[in-house]
């Protein structure tokens, strides 16, 4: 099941539209709220608790099914930035690239977003 939406659908989207505009170095309120509401829609798209997705300083998320986690450091991490998140979550920017160009971080036999970016509900109605 996927985690409790905290972040209002409508508010998010004003959020990413703001980031997407400013090139995706807006204001930290609004970087805030674009992060966390695409991290909640990655976790709704993809529900479990394989993979640990972690965009610091603003929020972090575990999604995709498989063998779950529950002490310690988990074995499947992916890290970025902020920008580089959302234009992910986007799709302006292509995991592979982000992974040669090291604005991805990913450690672990599972850790990979291949496929579920970008995320679909943001590229309806695109």
């Amino acid at each position: 099941m996927p985690p409790r939406r905290r972040t209002p659908i409508a508010e998010g989207h004003r959020a990413l539209t703001v980031c997407r505009r400013a090139g995706f170095a807006a204001d930290r309120q609004t970087t805030a709220t674009a992060v966390r509401f695409t991290l909640e829609e990655l976790a709704a798209e993809a529900p479990g608790r394989t993979v640990e997705v972690r965009v610091p300083p603003y929020g972090a998320v575990q999604c995709i099914e498989g063998p779950v986690h529950t002490r310690g450091t988990p074995p499947n991490v992916i890290e970025t930035d902020a920008g580089s998140w959302l234009a992910l979550a986007t799709g302006e920017l292509a995991w592979d690239e982000a992974l040669d160009t090291a604005r991805v971080r990913a450690s672990g036999q599972r850790a990979h977003l291949d496929g579920l970016l970008p995320l679909r509900s943001l590229t309806l109605g695109r």
